[in-house]
Order: C-alpha cells, then structure tokens, then sequence
C-alpha cells in the first residue's frame, strides 16, 4: 500500500516517479506514455557517424537531437542533462544508433550540422529541480490566462513547459490575429521571475500538445504520429463521397480531421476509372438516373425515379461503359429490370442513423406482443406437457 502511495506517473513527458526507503526521487522511461514515439526497428544494427547522436524529448511532442560529445556511457531511457540557449535543460533519451540517422529532421551526416552537447547523466539533486519546475507549470498557466484576459489580449495561452533549471518557460499560445505582447512579457517576468518565451501554436498543435481519444477509439493522431500538418479542405470529403456535415467531419481541435487526407489518393485513383456521366442512361423502358458510385468497388447505382431510392439497380464500370457506347450510337439499351431482378442492392441509405429513439421500435412491439398475449408462454408449456 505505501509502495503505490510513493509512485505517480507524468505522462506529459513519459516517466514514473517513485521516491526509495531513502527519500530520493527516482525516475524511470515509461514507453506507452509518450506522444510522437518511435518504434526502433534498427535497434540491432550500428550506423556509422551517428552513434554519438541521441533524440532527446522533453514534455509532450517537443523532441530534438543532441550530441554526445563527451563520450558518456548513454542509452534510451537515461535521464539526461543537455545544453539549453541559457542555462540547462533535462529530457529524456528516447531514441538512438541506426534508427535516429532516418529521422527527417536529424542531418547527422551534414558536416555543417551544429548539435547542442549533452553534458551529464541527470542526478538526484537535478531531477529534484526538475520537478519542482513541473509542478509550478499549472499554477503558472492559469495566472499568465488571468494577465492576458486583463489586458484585453485576443489569444489563449495552452501550454506552459518550463526549463529543467527553473530559468526559464515557454508559453505556448494560439491566436488568430498578429498579438502585442510586450507589455504582456513584462508582467509575466514581474510575477513569474523567470525568462520569458512566447511560441505560437495551431489548434492542431495544441490539440496534439492535449492529447485525447478521437471518435474511431485510438489515440489521436496529431499526438501519436503526425509531426507536420498539411491544409485540409473540404474536397478531401467530397471526393470520398463523405456528407458534409460539421459535426462529424470536425476533430477535437475543432478543424477538419487530418485523417481526411488519408485516403484521397486512393479515391482519386478510382475515381479516374469511372467515366462521367452528364445524362441520364437511355434504355428500352425508360431513362435511369445516377443515385449513387461506390468509388473503390466501381459499382453505380441508377434508378429509374430520379428522385426516389427505393429501387436502385446496381451496374458495374463496364456494364456502364458499354450502355453509354450504345446511347452514343443512337441505340437504346436493354431494360435493368430484366437483368436485376435477381440482385439485391447493397447501397442502404443513411437517413435516420442519427436518430438515438431508432432502436426503440422493436422492443416497444415485443412488449405490446406481450401484453396482448400474457399467457402465451403457459400455453405452449401445457400443450407439450399434455402431449
């Protein structure tokens, strides 16, 4: 019991913390809590010119590479002090060897690269330090939004992360409009008696700076993988015949989801195999129209109503092709009903998903069934009993 009083977990920067018989904090790497990690597949392998290079993270998706210049004895989850613009910082080593010369922002092999130095192996007394700059970051955060609201300032202040000396903090904000603050420093360095950073973020960031759980179940992605973030539109639904409604295109930033972009190319890629069809479809019994186009399986749906789905014929891109040659020859096709009234469409309408009261029906039936006939159970058990 007091053993699991003394461990707490941050996972904002990936450790577990737990204080000996002795009173001394220790911390260790915990994997499964850090945001952007990375899988070392070449952990086995040895890559020459950059054995000397470590990533280095520090809280939530802030990451970047460090050189050993010394030629300390490191390994991925040691606790590392490493060289800051002024003063220290401490981080955590998370990725090393072959594996961090095929990170996109790492250029070991760039002989004009300038990394900063790690000098130490963290100690007692530094990790001590350290989180006694994390535990002021919240405090410091609800503060600096109280000065910013007073100067009338348009913009929200989202993260705070302090230095691992206690020097210095990086106040990560998002506004839509350039913001003046210099008048805002200057309280800030007055409260806080620290050095002051201001680093503008998008709500992408931020949401991935938070963290959460997306509506498909899984970690978000702006935190589990996404380092940069491309434009999303609105054609990135359109084209995968998504319904655009807000509610469900927008993420928890508020923006359109990034997973958009996922799939466009695919669709793009069937979509170039389906001929475009302006008219409706000549055929012996009338005209169909275009209801509906499984893009990836290339099946259309035509009606003979155009604007009713209640009897949709589904046609392949060939069959398509081949009725449109016969129309541009000035003849009329064969009827669907003849050929489809075998098949049953598989395209189902989504009008009424969004209903919460549609899986109430059935029950109210099975109940009223059961109120009509109270005894219906005890009739079939003495009808087997006598027989």
């Amino acid at each position: 019991m007091n053993e699991n009083e003394n461990i707490s977990f941050d996972c904002n920067r990936g450790v577990k913390l737990m204080r000996d018989m002795y009173d001394e904090l220790n911390c260790t790497y915990q994997v499964g809590c850090c945001k952007l990690k990375d899988y070392d597949w070449l952990s086995s392998m040895k890559q020459s010119g950059c054995d000397d290079i470590f990533e280095i993270r520090f809280k939530n998706t802030r990451k970047a590479f460090y050189k050993n210049a010394t030629g300390l004895s490191l390994q991925v989850g040691d606790i590392v002090v490493v060289e800051a613009t002024s003063g220290y910082d401490v981080g955590i080593i998370t990725l090393s060897g072959a594996t961090v010369a095929r990170q996109k922002k790492c250029k070991c092999h760039s002989s004009n690269e300038d990394y900063k130095k790690i000098y130490r192996k963290a100690k007692a007394y530094d990790i001590e330090k350290w989180q006694d700059s994390i535990s002021r970051e919240h405090s410091v955060m609800i503060q600096s939004r109280k000065i910013a609201a007073e100067l009338g300032l348009e913009m929200k202040i989202g993260d705070v992360e302090f230095q691992g000396d206690g020097t210095k903090a990086i106040f990560y904000y998002i506004a839509d409009t350039r913001v003046d603050f210099r008048q805002l420093i200057k309280l800030f360095a007055e409260a806080f008696r620290i050095r002051i950073e201001m680093k503008q973020i998008g709500a992408r960031q931020e949401a991935g700076l938070i963290g959460g759980i997306g509506v498909c179940g899984r970690e978000l992605c702006c935190s589990n993988h996404i380092s940069s973030f491309k434009s999303i539109t609105t054609s990135a639904a359109r084209c995968q015949d998504l319904s655009l409604n807000p509610q469900k295109l927008a993420g928890q930033c508020g923006k359109l989801k990034c997973c958009l972009n996922y799939e466009v190319a695919s669709y793009l890629d069937a979509q170039s195999r389906i001929p475009r069809i302006n008219e409706p479809l000549e055929l012996e019994d009338g005209q169909a129209f275009l209801m509906k186009t499984d893009i990836l399986r290339g099946i259309l749906y035509f009606s003979y109503e155009k604007t009713s789905l209640a009897k949709l014929y589904p046609l392949t891109i060939s069959e398509v092709k081949d009725i449109m040659r016969y129309n541009k020859s000035g003849r009329k096709a064969c009827s669907l009903k003849n050929e489809n009234e075998n098949k049953e469409t598989e395209f189902v309408t989504a009008v009424g998903d969004d209903s919460i009261t549609r899986f109430d029906k059935n029950k109210k039936t099975k109940r009223r069934n059961r109120v009509n006939n109270p005894n219906k159970n005890t009739r079939q058990f003495k009808s087997k009993e006598d027989a």
